[in-house]
This record gives structure tokens, C-alpha cells and sequence, in this order.
């Protein structure tokens, strides 16, 4: 052989080795993570999912990719982008923000395994069988935001004792959710003495509108319903509210860390920590069936006590005792 064509011989193993060992390396497990809000609204649940998964063995880029689905807040999307992620073939699916998520992930694939989080019954709602033995292809963590709307609004009387009229926001697109909130705040208001009356509102210009008709009303106090899309837009509720010197009753602490009046519900960061670690068991070979429904046990009564002096309020004695935090 000539030197030229040794040349050519190492010259070729140089170019083809390094394919060789490529194709050699297992391709990364991909999960899809299914939201209805947008990226900048969902930074602070997105961290902590992926810190989940970190506790469970895999780290975004060097073990496992992750495929993201936003609905921007447009709900109507979102079976769409659930049957993107099937055609796709993601190895599991993360279908997080609320029922229109996980019941959008349910009809795209009957195989394909689901992690939900959500604040409703999973049961009643048809994802699971039952908490201990979901059955089927979800599993999940429920954190029953909307089982705590009852004591949420007793609360907030309680913060505003001469509330006799209280206004309660609720997004229209999410039915299920917006039902629920307002069956359990009907089932409270009566033995509070409190009248109800509700305002909708689904895209930010609905809330602007909502706050005009909600203010020639005059209402004592707000109660915001928990929603994926009122978290999203919560710098714009909490400013409405303070430009009002509304008192106003929030369901996740994010809204009391940017200025909210007072909030009380699940520890979400927990929630969608959870999520992840359950995600990372299903990468690791769990069936969703053997994975029992989570549900949350870190609740938080959190208040904002610079929001409640410029209102002018004085918050109650028996409410900073049982507080988790307050913020001055």
C-alpha cells in the first residue's frame, strides 16, 4: 500500500469512528410537559418539575429530553398539542395547570403513560378509577384547590368581617374548574351570610373589563378562583385590586409574594416537584397503575400585611396566629 493510500485508510477511520460511537449511545428518554399557560407565566413550576426529576435520576439535557407544549391560555389548543406529543411518541406525558390538561392528554392516548396535577377530585372528573389504584394509564398529584374554597372564603370574612357582598371571579373556559369553585363557594356563602356575585373573565382584556362592571358594583371584598389563567396574569390582578383598594382573597401564594392581600392554598412548587419525581419512577420502569394519586398536604395561609395597611385593614389576632407566613 502506498503512503497515499494509508492516508486515505486513517483518514477515513478518522471520519467514520466517531459516527460509530454515536450510534452506539442509547437515545435520551423524551417526556412531554403539556400546559395551558405560557413559558414566562409557568417559570417558577417549570423549575420545579425538573427539580423533581433531578430527585428522581434524570437532568433535562444529559439524560432525559423534554418536550414543551404551551397553550398560551388558549384552552381550545390544547388537544392538539396533546396529539402532537403522541405523534411525537414521548415516553410519558406531564399534563400540568389544571382538568383541561390531563382530560386533553386522556383522549390522546389510551397507551402512553400520564402524569397529571390538578386541583380537582381525579376521580370525579373520570382520569382515575380510584386515589390507591388508578387503573389506567394516569397517575398523578391532586391538590384540591377547590376543596379549599369553602374555608378560603371563610377567611377572607373573617380578614373583612363586614363583608356582606363578595364578588368572585371565575374563567368560563375551564368549566369543570369554574363549576366546582362555584358550587363550593355557594355551599359556604350561605352560612357566612355572605351574598355572591360572580364576574368571568378568559384573556386579559375580559379581567380589565370584569374589574369596570365588578367596581360600578361596589363589592366589600374579591375572591379570585383558582385558576391556571388568573396565576398566569397575576401582576395584572394584584395591581387591579390595589388600584381598587380591593380586599381580595388569592389561591396560591405567588399572588401575596407579589403584592396579594391574602392567599391560602397548596404549596404548587411542592405539587409540581412531586410530579417530576413520579415522572422520573414511570422513566424508570413504574406503571402508572401502581402509582397512587398524591395528594397534598402542604396548605398555606399566607398575608401580605404592607398590602393590608395601605388598604387600611387590620388583620385579625386569630388569623396571624394560624398564618404559615406573613409578609411585611
Amino acid at each position: 500500500m502506498n503512503r497515499r493510500g494509508v492516508m486515505t485508510v486513517l483518514g477515513g477511520a478518522a471520519v467514520t469512528w466517531p459516527l460509530t460511537v454515536r450510534a452506539q449511545q442509547p437515545a435520551m428518554p423524551v417526556i412531554g410537559f403539556l400546559d395551558p399557560r405560557s413559558p414566562d407565566a409557568s417559570a417558577d413550576i417549570r423549575r420545579a418539575f425538573q427539580q423533581g426529576l433531578k430527585e428522581a435520576g434524570y437532568v433535562e439535557r444529559e439524560n432525559v429530553t423534554i418536550e414543551y407544549r404551551w397553550a398560551d391560555n388558549h384552552i381550545d389548543r390544547l388537544p392538539e398539542l396533546a396529539a402532537e406529543l403522541v405523534h411525537r411518541q414521548v415516553a410519558v406525558i406531564a399534563a400540568s395547570g389544571g382538568p383541561p390538561a390531563a382530560l386533553a392528554a386522556k383522549a390522546a392516548s389510551k397507551s402512553i403513560p400520564v402524569v397529571f396535577g390538578i386541583g380537582q377530585d381525579p376521580i370525579r372528573l373520570g382520569l382515575v378509577a380510584s386515589l390507591a389504584r388508578p387503573s389506567g394509564n394516569l397517575t398523578g398529584v391532586s391538590f384540591f384547590n377547590t376543596e379549599l374554597t369553602g374555608k378560603r372564603l371563610a377567611f377572607l370574612r373573617e380578614l373583612v368581617p363586614g363583608a356582606v357582598r363578595v364578588a368572585v371571579l371565575l374563567n368560563p373556559t375551564s368549566a369543570v374548574n369554574a363549576e366546582t369553585i362555584l358550587r363550593d363557594v355557594d355551599a359556604t356563602a350561605g352560612a357566612l351570610g355572605v351574598q355572591i356575585q360572580v364576574f368571568n373573565a378568559s384573556t386579559s382584556r375580559e379581567i380589565d373589563e370584569a374589574f369596570k362592571a365588578l367596581m360600578r358594583e361596589r363589592p366589600d371584598a374579591l375572591f379570585v378562583g383558582s385558576d391556571s389563567f388568573f396565576s398566569s396574569r397575576r401582576i395584572q390582578l394584584v395591581n387591579l385590586t390595589a388600584r381598587h383598594s380591593l380586599a381580595t382573597s388569592f389561591a396560591q401564594r405567588e399572588f401575596a409574594d407579589v403584592g396579594g392581600l391574602m392567599t391560602y392554598g397548596t404549596n404548587l412548587a411542592d405539587t409540581f416537584r412531586q410530579m417530576g419525581i413520579y415522572t422520573g419512577r414511570i422513566l424508570k420502569g413504574a406503571k402508572p397503575a401502581d402509582l397512587p394519586v398524591m395528594q397534598s398536604t402542604k396548605f398555606e395561609l399566607v398575608i401580605n400585611a404592607q398590602t393590608a395597611r395601605l388598604l387600611e385593614i387590620a388583620v385579625p389576632s386569630s388569623l396571624l396566629a394560624i398564618a404559615d407566613e406573613v409578609i411585611e
